[in-house]
């Protein structure tokens, strides 16, 4: 096959993805804490995770931004550029590090490293992301982002990045077959 089949068909699986992480994002999204009623749960980093698994992490940092920008627009149109901008910071973080961990030794154990790996990085980076930018956007003072750092931010990125993280060991090698065809 040459490679500008290949190129057209990973588009094509990169398309899917995204349309599916879009789907979930609008499908199931709810608050996990009271007193942050914005920080939601969603599933749709999911198929971005899935498809850095499969096709690196260049891919996944396209997906991302692909998916991010569209529900952003859409689904999540309330958040606009600050969702836009938080999502592409958090998910992207996340895919560039599980990504180039898995990359390095495809197997469950490398793949539940990267996983870890990638919810603790993606943690990590949302402290001084929220920090600097939510008071931008939501104008709100720093002290306030502070004060919800550690009843809420710390543990909603940890809690949908683990959850994300555990969905998609148990999901990624029954799907790998179709998107590596």
């Amino acid at each position: 096959m040459n490679n500008v089949s290949i190129q057209t068909r990973n588009l094509a699986k990169l398309g899917i993805l995204a349309a599916i992480s879009i789907v979930l994002v609008a499908l199931i999204h709810f608050p996990v804490f009271a007193a942050a009623p914005f920080l939601e749960y969603d599933p749709a980093d999911i198929p971005i995770i899935i498809g850095t698994f499969a096709l690196g992490p260049a891919a996944g940092l396209l997906l991302t931004v692909v998916a991010a920008t569209i529900q952003g627009l859409t689904v999540s149109a309330a958040s606009g550029g600050y969702g836009i901008l938080m999502h592409i910071i958090a998910t992207g973080t996340y895919v560039i590090v599980a990504g180039n961990i898995y990359r390095t030794h495809k197997s469950k154990k490398t793949a539940a490293i990267a996983l870890i790996a990638g919810t603790a990085a993606m943690t990590l980076i949302m402290i001084p992301a929220n920090l600097i930018i939510t008071p931008i956007f939501m104008t709100v003072s720093r002290d306030v982002v502070k004060a919800l750092l550690l009843p809420g931010i710390i543990p909603f990125n940890l809690l949908k990045a683990g959850v994300n993280s555990v969905i998609t060991f148990l999901l990624y090698k029954r799907v790998s077959g179709v998107l590596h065809r």
